[in-house]
């Protein structure tokens, strides 16, 4: 069994407890929390399952690393602190651990990553004889592997677009969703997340992964940004009130130039309510949330996913299948020789040992 830290316990790492504990080959060793209320509380209760688990939280990171868990599952943010995440990565990898994690927008290609973040990890995994692999679902697999298998089931492909339609206010992180996105804020405000380059910052090493899997080089990559304002109040279950005259709605893309053609494109359609933007694009199925690829060729191929979890939210089914990818892929790390990874590096492969299996 390979032992397992989850480090983090917010949307991401509920569902990474879960995974660790479903999975046949992993054995949940710890979990580090930063909440002194969490501490002492059982993972169980934390991840949402029934009865114990017996693994208490703890904030006493050295402790746990001293153990030298053979990985490390790193849950915790890094939108508004990458430095600090990057630096706890690299002190759980310089302890010998596998870790997988989808907190380092630079890393997810890590082969165009600047050296202030590549460097480090490539120094941690020398000296402590760890990996990373970082992933998610957008940016993850949403806008790489998916889309990659889906264009090899073509004759001829003209364009891959990569969408995330989301109802945020579905989402589990208000913070976030209005002060880094913007929604709520006057349409004057300058929400960090859809400052230029930043949407290339978080999703331009998945373009750059993607043309790479396809053997073309990218001439440049291009920012849209479009905004909307509500049209009147509206009221979320999860979030409260939005005022009219507020932004209610994104819609950006990420674009990969091909011999000045936009090729490859990763498009966000973000609403706070379905009331905005009526127009834009919607769930196929009209519920909260799916993301999508379209491949234009012959043929021309549509793949949508919708995931739900937690009481049938799509966006912590969206989190849960970014963790699936990570938690699955660390039976794979570990038997493979340390080092950074991506990707294109680490195979997306069927649940063996797990179907049937309940979980508590």
């Amino acid at each position: 069994m390979i032992s397992t830290v989850v480090w983090g316990t917010g949307n991401v790492g509920r569902a990474a407890i879960r995974a660790v504990e479903a999975h046949p080959a992993l054995e949940l060793a710890a979990v580090l929390v930063h909440d002194p209320a969490k501490v002492g509380r059982d993972a169980a209760q934390l991840a949402g399952l029934d009865g114990q688990l017996g693994i208490v939280a703890t904030d006493d990171i050295e402790a746990i690393l001293a153990e030298h868990p053979r990985a490390v599952v790193y849950a915790a943010s890094g939108d508004i602190r990458p430095d600090e995440a990057l630096a706890d990565v690299t002190r759980a990898i310089r302890a010998g651990a596998v870790v997988v994690t989808p907190a380092l927008y630079p890393l997810y290609d890590h082969r165009s990553a600047p050296p202030e973040f590549r460097d480090p990890v490539l120094a941690a995994v020398a000296e402590g004889g760890g990996s990373l692999f970082v992933s998610g679902v957008d940016p993850g697999w949403g806008n790489d592997v998916l889309p990659l298998l889906i264009s090899g089931l073509g004759s001829t492909v003209d364009a891959i677009r990569c969408q995330e339609i989301f109802d945020y206010s579905t989402y589990d992180q208000e913070e976030s969703v209005r002060d880094l996105i913007g929604m709520g804020h006057p349409m004057e405000y300058e929400p960090l997340m859809l400052a230029p380059s930043i949407p290339t910052m978080a999703w331009g090493g998945q373009l750059r992964l993607m043309a790479r899997a396809l053997g073309v080089d990218l001439d440049d990559i291009r920012e849209t940004m479009d905004r909307r304002a509500l049209d009147a109040t509206v009221s979320t279950r999860t979030m409260g009130t939005f005022e009219a005259g507020t932004q209610g709605a994104v819609r950006f893309e990420v674009q990969g130039i091909v011999e000045g053609e936009p090729r490859i494109v990763i498009e966000h359609v973000t609403r706070i309510h379905p009331s905005c933007a009526p127009d834009w694009p919607v769930p196929p199925d009209g519920g909260d949330g799916a993301h999508r690829v379209v491949i234009e060729g012959r043929p021309r191929i549509e793949v949508t996913v919708e995931a739900s979890d937690e009481g049938a939210n799509r966006s912590a089914g969206g989190n849960a299948t970014a963790v699936g990818r990570l938690v699955n892929a660390i039976d794979w790390l570990v038997a493979a020789e340390p080092g950074l990874y991506d990707a294109l590096d680490v195979p997306l492969r069927p649940a063996v040992g797990r179907l049937g299996r309940k979980q508590r």
